[in-house]
């Protein structure tokens, strides 16, 4: 079972993406995204595969919650920094996970 102290190592920030791009190199399909974390983390870079809910102009300007501190993983040619959290729904298509309102960028969760 997990602790609150695990739950604490990990570092869950609100992000507002700034690009969402096709990666056909990507195994499964997937969107290059860019994010804003504010000005304590600033810019990152995420690979999700969401393309089954969500296409490109959907994704710019909305607010997602992603992991800021886990190592940057290589995913063909690209280096994605942070983990974009979301749930999958009835058919496994990933829905993302978004604060209820807009909050500024680089918030934590607690």
């Amino acid at each position: 079972m997990a602790s609150i102290e695990d739950f604490e190592h990990l570092d869950i920030r609100v992000g507002t993406i700034l690009t969402a791009e096709p990666f056909p190199q990507a195994r499964k399909p997937a969107y290059r995204l860019t994010i804003d974390f504010g000005a304590a983390l600033g810019i990152k870079r995420s690979s999700a595969q969401i393309v089954a809910r969500y296409t490109p102009q959907m994704l710019v300007g909305r607010q997602v919650l992603a992991v800021v501190n886990f190592p940057p993983r290589q995913i063909g040619p690209f280096i994605s920094e942070v983990l974009t959290l979301g749930v999958p729904d009835d058919s496994g298509a990933v829905v993302l996970l978004a604060p209820e309102r807009n909050v500024p960028n680089g918030g934590r969760v607690y």
